[in-house]
C-alpha cells in the first residue's frame, strides 16, 4: 500500500492502514489508498523517531482525526467537493468563533473572511497555491485547530493596530508558545523538552496560567486583562517580561545540557506541540486561576476594549 520504503508494514499494519483509509472517507475526494498512506507516512516522519516501534506508529496513526485530515488536505489541494463539505460543516462555526472574539458582527465577518482567504490559499509558492489547511496534521480536531487559527489571526491584527503593545518582537522570539501550525522540523532533541519543562516548572503558578491564557488559549491582551481584572498595559508588560526571562532561562538550561548558544536559539524555533511534553498541563497545574472558558471570557470582556 505505501509507496515509500520508510515504512515496512506487517500484515497487521496493512490491515490497520486499510481500516483508517476506509474510515477517512478519502475516496470521496479522489484520494487513493496509496496517496492516503503517503500522507500518514509523512506525518509519521514528522512526529516519530526513525527507529519508532510498530506499536508507537500504530498509536500515532490511530490517534489521528483521519476524516478531518483528509477533508483539510483535499481542500488544500483545491478539491471542489471538499470545499463544499468544509463550508457546510465549518462556515457557521468560524463565524461564531470570530464573533465571540470580536463581539461585533462586522468585525467578525472581516476576521472570518481573512481566515477563509488563508485557508483557501490566495498566495502562491513556486507556482503552487499555499493553503493554511495543508499545515493541519490531524493530531487534534479540525474544529479546535480552526479556532486556534482564528484566535491567532485576531491577535496578529490586534498587534498590528495597537501602538501601545510592545510584544511583537518578544513574542516572535518566544514563538515556541505560538498557536498557529507552522512548517517546522520536530523538536526531537530530548534536551529541549527537558529544559522547557524545567523552566516552566520554575515559574509561579499564576505566571504559568497567564502564559496559557495568552499563548495556548489565544486570548487577546484585552481579554486576558479583563479576566485577571488588571489594566491591559499591565498584562503587556508582564508578558513581555515573562517571555524574555523564560527564553533566557531555557537557553541557559540548554547550554548546561551541552548545546551551544546558537544551537539553543535554533531549538527555540520549534513548535510547542512537537515537544514530547504536555505544555498545557505544565502551564496550568497548581494554577490559582480558573481554566479557560469561552463563555467566561466573553462575559469578562463585555463593555471593555
Amino acid at each position: 500500500m505505501p509507496s515509500r520504503g520508510h515504512t515496512a508494514l506487517t500484515h497487521e499494519s496493512e490491515s490497520l492502514w486499510q481500516q483508517l483509509y476506509e474510515k477517512s472517507g478519502a475516496g470521496r475526494y479522489g484520494l487513493t489508498s496509496t496517496q492516503f498512506a503517503d500522507l500518514l507516512i509523512a506525518i509519521g516522519e514528522k512526529y516519530l523517531q526513525p527507529d519508532a516501534s510498530q506499536q508507537e506508529r500504530r498509536t500515532l496513526y490511530t490517534s489521528l482525526h483521519v476524516e478531518e485530515l483528509v477533508l483539510a488536505r483535499a481542500c488544500a489541494a483545491g478539491h471542489e467537493l471538499a470545499w463544499q463539505d468544509f463550508m457546510i460543516r465549518y462556515r457557521e462555526k468560524l463565524h461564531e468563533t470570530a464573533l465571540r472574539i470580536t463581539r461585533e458582527d462586522s468585525k467578525a465577518r472581516e476576521l472570518a473572511g481573512s481566515i477563509y482567504a488563508e485557508l483557501y490559499g490566495t498566495t502562491s509558492r513556486d507556482g503552487k497555491r499555499v493553503s493554511k489547511l495543508s499545515y493541519y496534521n490531524g493530531r487534534g480536531s479540525l474544529d479546535g485547530w480552526l479556532r486556534t487559527v482564528i484566535a491567532q489571526g485576531h491577535i496578529n491584527e490586534y498587534r498590528s493596530t495597537r501602538n501601545t503593545v510592545s510584544l511583537d518582537q518578544e513574542t516572535e522570539a518566544g514563538r515556541q508558545f505560538a498557536l498557529a501550525e507552522r512548517e517546522v522540523n520536530p523538536a526531537s532533541d530530548p534536551r529541549l523538552c527537558s529544559a522547557t519543562d524545567e523552566a516552566l516548572a520554575a515559574l509561579s503558578p499564576e505566571d504559568r496560567c497567564v502564559l496559557a491564557y495568552y499563548f495556548l488559549d489565544g486570548l487577546t491582551l484585552a481579554r486576558t486583562a479583563a479576566l485577571l481584572r488588571v489594566h491591559e498595559s499591565t498584562i503587556s508588560r508582564r508578558l513581555e517580561k515573562l517571555v524574555k526571562s523564560l527564553r533566557k532561562d531555557i537557553i541557559v538550561r540548554l547550554t548546561r545540557k551541552g548545546l551551544s548558544r546558537r544551537q539553543a536559539e535554533e531549538a527555540l524555533e520549534s513548535d510547542v506541540r512537537d515537544l514530547a511534553l504536555d505544555v498545557r498541563q505544565r502551564l496550568t497545574q497548581d494554577s490559582p486561576l480558573p481554566p479557560f472558558s469561552s463563555k467566561k471570557i466573553v462575559g469578562a470582556g463585555e463593555g471593555q476594549e
